[in-house]
């Protein structure tokens, strides 16, 4: 494949916000490595949202596979708009049939993906997906093709906040009464999934207790589909955290999420993107596992987590415990989610640190 065309190349991942943040590396590199002339990245329309100023995407394509174009005509038309770019190479790590699907249907010539796909037996060149690994260097894996091990690859998530964007969101910070007089720690008590979600109860009793230990802001963040879980946390901790639902955008999000001095989350996208942002994070696993390969991928972060038997579930969690006890979730202590945001805000913003070293985050078991 060294002879590949780069004219003209798609990057497909329609599969969550956090899993296209964490193909990012992939994009990157890519870019820094061959005479790309045009990046296209396939995506659905939050990722879109989030990555529209990415400087290494020349251009993003919506796939809305769950709405307008869903089913076997939204694949038709999709392939057919497909069709009309042409395309001269595609790498994807999503394993979807759907997505192979679409790329052949839409007639690139060259198209690499995983063994592990539904749709293997479409692409030209299949890359053995390791399981054991984390999914920023699995993604990185389709470059083996081309002679690049996932060693020699720069593996850092990166996603540049312009000034502009920056000096808006801390507009609106200060508006809500968020200043830097007092430190800000972030919280996402959302997920999509709820057996990835730390209790309502957990989230609002460390509100008062980092409020207590740091006098600090608490921030509680959120996109429209988290404002009941949200509420139901503002209302347990008594008000005292400020609400940004419905106050910034996910193409905000990064820069929201880079004036917090911890990041305080369940394991979902906005822990990637507060990754991405190089704020230190603790992420709460529930019904997940850091063994799964989606940990938060830097050494600035803790994982706060309950040894048990039944862990993982599933792939990414479920709608509800299939045991029927949620002991992921109510044996999380807030004392012990508290220790690992104090020992975060000890250490300080991570680009104040030295140079990444490691992208393996401190796990801690209770």
């Amino acid at each position: 494949m060294n002879a590949a065309n780069w004219d003209n190349l798609l990057i497909v991942q329609t599969s969550f916000l956090g899993d296209t943040v964490l193909t990012l590396p992939l994009i990157t590199e890519v870019r820094r490595r061959f005479p790309v002339g045009k990046l296209s990245l396939l995506c659905q329309p939050l990722s879109g949202e989030l990555l529209q100023e990415h400087p290494a995407i020349d251009e993003i394509i919506i796939d809305d596979k769950k709405r307008a174009e869903r089913g076997v005509s939204g694949l038709r038309r999709k392939a057919k708009f497909l069709a009309t770019k042409n395309f001269t190479l595609a790498l994807t790590p999503h394993k979807s049939l759907r997505t192979a699907l679409l790329l052949y249907l839409a007639g690139i010539p060259a198209r690499i993906g995983f063994g592990q796909s539904r749709g293997w037996f479409l692409f030209h060149q299949r890359v053995q997906r390791d399981p054991a690994g984390h999914d920023v260097e699995r993604n990185l894996s389709l470059l083996e093709p081309f002679g690049i091990g996932v060693g020699e690859c720069r593996r850092a998530i990166e996603l540049p906040i312009s000034p502009a964007l920056q000096t808006a969101v801390d507009r609106k910070f200060h508006a809500l009464g968020i200043t830097e007089s007092k430190p800000i720690i972030g919280v996402n008590p959302g997920s999509v999934w709820p057996t990835k979600r730390w209790s309502q109860h957990g989230f609002a009793q460390l509100i008062r207790l980092l409020q207590e230990k740091f006098a600090c802001q608490v921030v509680l963040f959120g996109g429209a589909e988290d404002a009941p879980v949200v509420g139901d946390v503002m209302t347990a901790c008594g008000a005292t955290a400020i609400n940004l639902v419905g106050e910034i955008s996910m193409h905000e999000l990064p820069a929201a999420i880079r004036r917090c001095r911890v990041f305080v989350t369940n394991d979902s996208g906005p822990m990637h993107i507060a990754v991405a942002a190089r704020v230190p994070t603790v992420a709460v696993f529930c019904a997940t596992t850091p063994d799964l390969g989606f940990f938060p991928y830097t050494q600035y972060a803790i994982v706060v987590h309950k040894k048990l038997s039944c862990r993982p579930c599933t792939s990414h969690g479920g709608r509800r415990c299939p045991l029927g006890s949620a002991a992921c979730i109510r044996l999380i202590e807030p004392a012990r989610v508290l220790q690992a945001v104090e020992k975060l805000l000890l250490i300080g913003q991570a680009d104040n640190q030295s140079p990444v070293d490691s992208f393996q985050p401190e796990l801690v078991a209770v």
